[in-house]
């Protein structure tokens, strides 16, 4: 359930009550791949710098552990010892960015797994019976992630086999959560808007699937490689046919920059793998910008990574020692790169969400959206 508090212009400030808890958004959904952040950090972690919602991947998971060895488990709440909302991706964009081989039928898509190149078969129905086994609180509906650019009969067409997949996942999840053996019976299933950087197949599309009055609404298939121009221009054309009373969901955005834009244009969650991405290698997030900790001059610099920063590295390491020990390829290294960088995201957002709450979003964005994105 979605309860929208305020609105400074298209910008929204929510409250998405869910079974695992309530996420304050907009919100950032911090990325788990395999149950855990890569770099060390764990679910007790995520605690710790404010985080709120956990997001796992489906085909990874699926691959390894097995999602039925991890519903033996108790589910991902119990393997993974978070207990607030998560969050499963579908497995479709990994199906389409990992698989070299694939076959995209009306029944599903045949491929081969990217680890041992066994075939496997990927269906709605399997997707929706994988993030059961996951016990997640939101599953992702099972699509076609095109990509950009697409030629538009071929998008069209695309746009139209996300639905009907949409449709059976629906059916899908509905008979899953009666079973008696499910392990979370109230789990959500978001739909996700595709159609390329086609206006006129975006729009089309929200309405289509607003009219199966699902849990939430995803716009997917930007933020791969198309300019950030096509990407605003898509969200603002979407947001006034996504319901308001549902969350929206912008998957795999983005930069800072991205993140205000995407709150601007009516956007409620985001994830990225960018921010532990990037601390892996030495990039972080700061309030004056994006320093690279792989610079000379950092190698006798006392200060912390970031003066206005609370997050643990900061409060108790210099930029100097974080970069010796990524430079010498310490796992602690790529540990406080990566916690600072996911606590700069999540305050980033507790910030838009308190200018939100005092009506100072304009200035806020006016002074961030383009500052976060610079690099010093």
């Amino acid at each position: 359930m979605l309860k929208v508090i305020k609105k400074e212009g298209n910008a929204r400030r929510c409250e998405f009550t869910t079974v695992h808890g309530t996420v304050q958004t907009p919100a950032f959904m911090n990325v788990a791949t395999c149950g855990a952040i890569k770099g060390g950090v764990s679910a007790l972690d995520l605690k710790d710098i404010h985080c709120q919602v956990q997001l796992c991947n489906t085909y990874h998971l699926h691959l390894r552990p097995g999602d039925e060895n991890v519903k033996k488990l108790g589910g991902l709440h119990e393997f993974t010892r978070w207990d607030g909302p998560i969050l499963t991706d579908s497995g479709g964009f990994q199906v389409f960015s990992l698989a070299k081989l694939r076959k995209i039928k009306e029944e599903g898509v045949y491929f081969a797994s990217h680890i041992d190149g066994h075939k496997i078969f990927m269906g709605p129905e399997e997707s929706m019976q994988i993030q059961s086994n996951l016990g997640s609180t939101i599953a992702m509906a099972f699509d076609e992630c095109v990509e950009n650019p697409a030629k538009y009969q071929y998008a069209k067409e695309s746009c139209e086999r996300t639905t009907r997949w949409l449709i059976r996942c629906k059916a899908e999840m509905d008979r899953l959560n009666s079973l008696p053996d499910t392990i979370n019976k109230n789990q959500m299933l978001f739909g996700i808007n595709q159609g390329c950087t086609y206006d006129d197949l975006r729009v089309a599309h929200m309405k289509e699937i607003a009219k199966l009055d699902l849990d939430g609404y995803a716009i997917g298939g930007l933020a791969v490689g198309e300019p950030k121009e096509d990407m605003y221009r898509i969200i603002s054309a979407v947001e006034p046919y996504m319901p308001e009373d549902k969350p929206r969901y912008l998957m795999g955005v983005g930069t800072p920059g991205n993140i205000i834009e995407g709150v601007s244009r009516g956007v409620d969650l985001f994830d990225c793998v960018m921010p532990s991405r990037n601390a892996r290698h030495g990039h972080l997030f700061t309030w004056n910008g994006i320093i690279n900790l792989n610079n000379a001059k950092y190698a006798l610099d006392t200060t912390p990574i970031d003066e206005e920063c609370d997050c643990p590295t900061c409060r108790s390491f210099s930029k100097a020692y974080v970069k010796h020990l990524l430079k010498s390829k310490e796992v602690l290294g790529l540990r406080l790169a990566v916690i600072h960088n996911l606590h700069f995201y999540n305050t980033l957002l507790e910030r838009i969400r308190e200018a939100l709450d005092n009506g100072t979003f304009a200035e806020f964005k006016d002074k961030y959206v383009d500052l976060l994105d610079t690099r010093i």
